[in-house]
């Protein structure tokens, strides 16, 4: 039997293997997708870190929509972004701190801890090589590679004590944007044929600063990286139930190494239905410039878009993405404070119009979903539905949209893995899966 063949026969007896009823998760009580009935996340555990807030319950337990909430360590997201916004200062580093300790830092504090992220940006020269010798287009799996390779340069790499937790959490934050900035910066060398430049992170920038600066050589303004600052702290952290989060909480209750677990997360948010979502945003409001004629006539964007929710045009799969959430319901507070920062940005970029026809796809795209689903259920865009359009006037290539994603979340991931390995109580995850195969009785291989 030849091996194509092979390859084909087993993938095609695949077909039968994997059917599984749909009545038999009714049946058997499982929460597919650990999800309830009504559309809530099944508890599977507890944290100190991040809430998100989509709906609250009545007297009878029944879900009520609300506007949409994160909280961050106790503090609501716009509380900590508007002093941020009124000072005009830039305030990740601030943020990074307060998931890690849960304390908001004073001024000498984070000063020292600014420094300290400074000091640990640059990245040993095997890293440099490696990266180099990688050339791939993906930058995620990238980076993946490299966090894993983090492991062989650590002295105490599997040492899950708190200090050491601490200090390879800061590590890792400040090397994200390095191991980014120069992985794209090869692929734009060997893949696009454009000269090579490998910038050394600079002391007296801010992270958002120094990403911009590695990654561009300087041409960028201060509300670029102002721009990129806030969406970094709107990306840090999203409680323990988003995939990647609870990726990292899963693999670390394992008592894996911390490179080890953060690979694993970084291979979740790769995904198209998580961190890869921003790229489908894009590249359909891109098409929709090019189909739409008039960017103000609602009667002809409400046409296409349900021809697209029909699987008529477009990517055919029935999806307006950047809209609806699993939590969110009347809206997710991190799309309103991108929304808000989006048309900023495009008053000094001159892409006003493009903004007001952005906004009207997302006045539109609820409506038409909500009408073509029947459901009274509020539906809100996503934070994916403005983060692309900011990443595209800051001048940041698509290949680095959902690294930069990684590059705000590993915040979370690190606060969440402290957590795992330190509260009292803990256990590995292992939740329990129905085997509804039917005994068979083995036949021998001569008689098959």
């Amino acid at each position: 039997m030849r091996k194509e063949y092979l390859i084909y026969k087993l993938s095609d007896d695949v077909k039968d293997s994997c059917k599984i009823p749909r009545e038999a998760f009714q049946q058997y009580g499982v929460k597919r997708g650990l999800r309830n009935e009504d559309g809530s996340g099944v508890l599977v555990g507890l944290t100190n870190i991040g809430n998100v807030v989509g709906y609250e319950r009545d007297a009878n337990g029944k879900l009520v929509p609300c506007p949409g909430k994160l909280y961050y360590r106790g503090y609501e997201l716009d509380d900590l972004v508007s002093p941020i916004l009124k000072e005009n200062r830039f305030g990740f580093e601030e943020i990074v701190y307060l998931l890690l300790s849960g304390k908001l830092p004073d001024h000498e504090e984070l000063d020292a801890f600014r420094e300290l992220i400074n000091d640990n940006m640059p990245l040993d020269h095997r890293t440099i090589v490696n990266i180099i010798d990688l050339e791939g287009s993906n930058i995620m799996n990238i980076l993946a590679r490299c966090v894993l390779e983090m492991y062989t340069f650590d002295p105490n790499p599997d040492d899950i004590s708190r200090d050491n937790l601490m200090r390879q959490s800061i590590e890792l934050i400040a090397k994200f944007p390095t191991i980014i900035s120069y992985a794209y910066n090869i692929y734009r060398h060997s893949v696009q044929g454009r000269s090579l430049h490998i910038r050394y992170p600079r002391e007296n920038l801010s992270l958002a600063e120094n990403f911009l600066y590695m990654i561009k050589y300087g041409d960028y303004t201060q509300l670029d990286a102002h721009m990129l600052d806030l969406l970094l702290i709107i990306q840090a952290e999203h409680g323990g139930g988003n995939n990647s989060t609870f990726t990292v909480r899963v693999t670390s209750s394992t008592r894996t190494d911390t490179y080890s677990s953060i690979a694993a997360g970084i291979g979740s948010l790769k995904g198209p239905l998580h961190g890869g979502a921003n790229i489908k945003v894009i590249n359909m409001f891109h098409h929709l410039k090019e189909q739409i004629s008039d960017w103000t006539n609602t009667d002809e964007i409400d046409t296409y878009l349900n021809r697209m929710l029909n699987k008529e045009t477009y990517d055919k799969t029935g999806l307006i993405y950047g809209i609806g959430h699993a939590v969110y319901t009347m809206s997710d507070p991190r799309a309103v404070e991108l929304k808000r920062l989006a048309g900023e940005l495009a008053k000094e970029k001159g892409r006003t119009d493009e903004y007001n026809f952005l906004k009207l796809i997302e006045q539109e795209g609820v409506k038409c979903v909500s009408e073509f689903r029947h459901t009274t259920k509020p539906i809100c865009a996503n934070l994916d539905f403005y983060s692309g359009f900011i990443y595209e006037m800051i001048g940041l290539p698509q290949e680095i949209y959902t690294p930069i994603f990684a590059m705000a979340r590993i915040a979370g991931w690190t606060a969440h893995r402290i957590e795992e390995l330190n509260f009292e109580g803990r256990r590995i995850i292992r939740p329990a899966y129905k085997n509804i195969q039917v005994t068979k009785k083995y036949v021998n291989l001569d008689d098959r």
